[in-house]
């Protein structure tokens, strides 16, 4: 039996989620073969579910979204040769000293300084989960970070911001840091957004950062203007891509840099070895704070689901809540689909309480699960 949820945004952890169910079946099976297997899909909570395989954790004192220095947290794995980093470490909409500034004067600066000094380090690999961030300067800050100069027309420094990027006129890339020619860089993200547009990220995500809707078409048309002369400096096209628009353009910047962009719950798949334990399991347990159409874009339950399929193997969604009209569309993925509230209570309270309401959900399901087997 594999257990293999997402966190619990804001509640608990996927490694906990994952502890909690199984203390749940353990009640009604004592002696069963559990397989805990936490799940993310690049966003928060990816780098500690890629270390609970293995690796090491450190931390780098690098610029945070509004300038002011924060230690970011990242991950080396596979012999300390690849770097595993989660965005939100450093520009995480969390970040209470990020998000004092207005979006348009914060910066991706600081993940660019992350990735310049683990180059310093040796390292030539990289997997970059972008979710939760609080920036929307297309990348430019990450860019500049690496060697790219902003000019105005007189030939002066232009802040990498959304601000500044408004009196931009000229990208020079003759000294990006030339070691990114030889590093492989996986973007794991599950959004196909452009970067700009009516889809892109200013007016998609944009507001949940605090883009104001009177400053929306300004920003966008700032990063858009980035986006062609940065293009135009390094030779490569990427803000019409799917996924340019992920962590508020940084999809596009490292895209531009030759970044693949892949499903970031299929990586984590792969490097936790899902498809093995489901080679050996009867039943998947998945799950996540709230459920509804969008988990089917690529969200990790999603992803557990479809690598389970693959098996025969039927799978049980358990999430904090379940959107009741997206129930047809999940139910044509999941075998069942179940939330936690037994009763009234508040989302502060289910909050506080996951951890006991997973483990008796759970227990409930193992009740039923034994009564179909004996029947």
């Amino acid at each position: 039996m594999v257990i293999a949820p997402n966190s619990f945004k804001g509640s608990i952890s996927a490694t906990a989620a994952a502890a909690a169910i199984s203390k749940g079946l353990e009640r009604v099976w004592p002696e069963a073969k559990l397989r805990p297997c936490p799940m993310a899909d690049g966003g928060e909570g990816t780098l500690e579910v890629v270390l609970s395989r293995g690796g090491r954790r450190g931390t780098r004192r690098v610029a945070g979204a509004s300038g002011k220095a924060i230690d970011a947290a990242f991950g080396l794995i596979e012999d300390d040769t690849t770097a595993v980093i989660e965005i939100a470490q450093v520009v995480g909409l969390t970040d209470a000293n990020g998000t004092a500034v207005p979006v348009e004067q914060r910066s991706t600066r600081g993940l660019g300084e992350l990735l310049k000094q683990l180059l310093d380090a040796g390292v030539r690999t990289f997997m970059v989960g972008l979710g939760g961030s609080s920036t929307n300067d297309g990348g430019a800050g990450l860019l500049v970070a690496l060697g790219l100069k902003l000019l105005d027309a007189k030939g002066r420094d232009v802040e990498p911001t959304p601000a500044g990027c408004a009196s931009l006129a000229h990208v020079d890339a003759s000294t990006l840091d030339v070691r990114l020619a030889s590093t492989h860089i996986t973007i794991m993200s599950d959004v196909n957004n452009p970067l700009c547009g009516e889809r892109g990220a200013t007016a998609i995500f944009g507001p949940q950062k605090g883009v104001n809707p009177d400053r929306a078409a300004d920003i966008d048309a700032a990063i858009a203007r980035f986006a062609a002369l940065a293009e135009r400096a390094i030779g490569r096209n990427a803000k019409d891509r799917p996924g340019a628009g992920a962590a508020g353009g940084l999809g596009f910047a490292l895209q531009l840099l030759g970044g693949e962009m892949r499903s970031g719950a299929d990586v984590v798949a792969e490097l936790l070895g899902l498809d093995a334990l489901l080679d050996e399991a009867d039943w998947l347990i998945t799950g996540e704070g709230r459920s509804d159409c969008q988990t089917l874009l690529g969200k990790a339950p999603f992803v557990a689901a479809r690598h389970a399929a693959a098996k025969g193997v039927p799978t049980t969604l358990l999430s904090g809540s379940i959107d009741r009209e997206a129930l047809p569309e999940l139910a044509q993925h999941f075998t069942s689909c179940h939330a936690l509230s037994f009763g009234p209570a508040t989302i502060e309270e289910c909050v506080a309480n996951a951890s006991g309401l997973l483990a008796d959900s759970a227990e409930q399901l193992a009740r039923l699960f034994q009564a179909r087997a004996i029947e």
